[in-house]
């Protein structure tokens, strides 16, 4: 059967719609299993509500999942961290363990784990299902922390839809948001930071780091606590104070989810929770990622669809979250993580390599996301391409908004570092940012935060390098720097400008931030001087920096200006590879490129709608760094050709060498 309209609309898909047929009659099947009759996926995800420590009318309840174990005990301040009979936990049914305690039993923010007992064994573990979790400044140790405040924080802002065309997204981790060398809070960000990203016109922010992890220097991406919000940078109060006022100012709120892989941490994580290797991930040799020193759930156990699903809704019910950016998905859904592989047809897609359960698992929890909220956004890091990952799920896809096209910033990588300015072919470049599934949404982006990090360069600093140190101040330019900064804004506005879904840039780089992230280790002293975003560069008006930074801000505020800009029509108007021009519209704006780095064109013509047309932006202004080589006040006419062909005119424009303009017809 060839029903599902995924099918129908690529006949390339045709060959493997058994496979395609299959994977959704599988989601279906194990939905049906999981949720039973007459209820939903929403009322299946709530384990939440029922694992861990909850307050009640007259004192607490403790609950966790540990099939293995033969004895467990709450212990923590309360009982000066002893193993007593008072604070035993019960075995009720299904590995489920169970203990109500009085109200005097514990009390808010004492801190607490357990420890668990198994047959030759015991270990002392931190609750899989804890929402709040805290490290100790001196020992280092990390523990559970009973969290019931007085005062539970009221959201004010409770009708918010996100925007989403385009979504414009923000991306940036809470703790090196500060110019100050030390880790930033929430509160910090909400007052220091999120108004500058209102400012910049950016109407969602994807929040990195927010799941608990042991190492600040994971960048977030080794999780140890699926249901705790960072401690490092407040309480959870404050993270939702910030969402509050994110969406007072209509920003919608991603996170960055990790449930493609575990820490491996036994004290902090999920690693050997109850003795067993297998509880929550593979057994064997499935258990290790390869690539990553991180363990691998294993998606096929309802246990473990039930804590991960659960964990999706509690984000969006407990915190207010509009949606999550899903890290590792080439990852989850190959058996061989992806790693290797060349994806360079669809065969690639569709054969033993494909990891069934995980593919299951993310259409459950996208069908899920957005039953809890219809609003809600998700995206998938994902780099082979796999047809319908963002297709919605009762087409036969796996159900997600948006994917990231992984492969422009590797794409503007490999031409900075390896092509000659003189042999970048125009053509090529739009091909890159305009080639994706006509049925798929994407976020564009020019680079990554991987391109941040140390080891790695971001566009700027590939651009100008050592010169950054030096000749950053307006008037002290050099031609490294003038190169730079002209290049700069020419690739973020081609990618930017080009999108069918979204754009995405990550904190600092829409400036140009000198300087790579090196989060505090024993290799660099413990220092914070490299994780954190030096704000002042971008505020003073003397700097480049400055300028990179209006640059951004206008060119944000007129895709802002363009409604629905990212569901209008791409039509090439014009490619010439000897000049380096290119020349496209959308709607009524008109968008002109000269990557010639070594001339100018005057009276320069390309195919253009009858009509009046008036730069509207200019990357050479010198507001944005430029040298006002454009006059802005012309009004440009089109005028009859003899290569009218298309119905279209001769527009007849001053190009200068390195720079873009946008025109509007009048």
């Amino acid at each position: 059967m060839n029903n599902l309209a995924i099918i129908k609309s690529d006949p390339w898909l045709t060959p493997f719609a058994d496979a395609i047929n299959g994977r959704y009659e599988y989601f279906e099947s194990v939905e049906k299993k999981l949720v039973g009759e007459g209820q939903t996926l929403s009322n299946f995800a709530s384990g939440y509500l029922y694992f861990g420590l909850h307050r009640l009318s007259d004192g607490w309840v403790f609950r966790e999942w540990a099939p293995n174990a033969t004895s467990i005990f709450l212990i923590g301040d309360f009982n000066n961290w002893q193993r007593r009979s008072d604070y035993q936990l019960k075995k009720t049914q299904n590995g489920i363990w169970e203990i109500k305690l009085p109200d005097y039993a514990v009390a808010h923010s004492q801190l607490y784990k357990l420890l668990i007992e198994w047959e030759g064994g015991n270990g002392e573990r931190i609750p899989a299902w804890a929402t709040r979790v805290v490290q100790d400044d001196y020992t280092k140790i990390f523990s559970a922390q009973v969290w019931s405040p007085f005062q539970p924080y009221v959201f004010k802002n409770t009708n918010f839809k996100p925007k989403t065309d385009p979504i414009l997204i923000y991306e940036c981790h809470i703790g090196m948001s500060s110019n100050e060398e030390k880790v930033s809070t929430y509160n910090e960000f909400r007052t220091q930071i999120l108004p500058r990203i209102h400012k910049g016109g950016y109407n969602c922010i994807q929040i990195m780091a927010i799941q608990e992890h042991p190492y600040y220097g994971s960048f977030g991406y080794h999780v140890s606590s699926f249901f705790a919000a960072s401690s490092r940078f407040g309480t959870p109060e404050e993270l939702k104070y910030l969402i509050d006022d994110a969406h007072g100012m209509g920003i919608s709120v991603i996170m960055d989810v990790v449930h493609s892989h575990a820490v491996r941490n036994e004290i902090e994580g999920l690693g050997r929770f109850d003795g067993t290797p297998y509880q929550y991930f593979h057994g064997g040799s499935r258990r290790e990622h390869p690539a990553w020193d991180s363990l691998c759930f294993d998606y096929a156990s309802p246990s473990v669809l039930h804590f991960l699903l659960s964990n999706c809704k509690f984000w969006l019910d407990e915190y207010h979250f509009d949606g999550y950016r899903f890290d590792g998905v080439t990852s989850m859904l190959y058996r061989s993580h992806g790693l290797g592989e060349d994806f360079n047809g669809y065969e690639s897609y569709y054969n033993m390599n494909q990891d069934g359960d995980a593919i299951c698992y993310l259409t459950l929890a996208n069908k899920l996301i957005h039953e809890v909220n219809p609003n809600a956004i998700t995206v998938a890091e994902e780099v082979s391409g796999m047809p319908g990952l963002a297709t919605k799920v009762h087409e036969g896809g796996i159900g997600f908004d948006y994917r990231m096209a992984m492969g422009i910033p590797d794409f503007w990588i490999k031409m900075i570092k390896e092509v000659k300015d003189e042999d970048w072919n125009v053509s090529r470049i739009y091909w890159e940012l305009t080639n994706r599934r006509a049925d798929e949404k994407t976020i564009s982006y020019a680079e990554s935060h991987d391109q941040a990090l140390v080891g790695d360069k971001t566009i700027i600093f590939r651009l100008i390098d050592a010169e950054m140190y030096w000749h950053m101040q307006r008037g002290d330019n050099t031609l490294t720097v003038d190169r730079g900064v002209a290049m700069h804004k020419l690739i973020r506005l081609i990618t930017a400008t080009t999108i069918n879904g979204g754009y995405l840039n990550f904190m600092g780089n829409e400036f140009g931030h000198p300087e790579w992230i090196d989060f505090p280790r024993e290799g660099n002293g413990w220092s914070h001087k490299y994780a954190r975003r030096q704000w002042e560069l971008v505020d003073n008006e003397k700097n480049v920096y400055h300028a990179l930074g209006e640059f951004d801000h206008a060119m944000i505020e007129l895709i802002n200006s363009i409604p629905n800009f990212s569901k209008t029509k791409i039509q090439q108007l014009w490619e010439k590879e000897d000049d380096k021009v290119l020349a496209y519209q959308r709607a009524d704006l008109i968008f002109v490129f000269n990557f010639n780095g070594a001339q100018s064109f005057t009276d320069y013509g390309i195919l253009a709608d009858h009509g009046s047309y008036k730069v509207i932006l200019n990357s050479d202004k010198s507001l944005f760094g430029g040298f006002d080589l454009i006059d802005e006040n012309i009004v440009h006419f089109t005028s009859p050709g003899t290569l009218d062909s298309l119905g279209k005119e001769w527009l007849k424009l001053y190009i200068p060498a390195r720079s873009a303009f946008v025109l509007k017809k009048q």
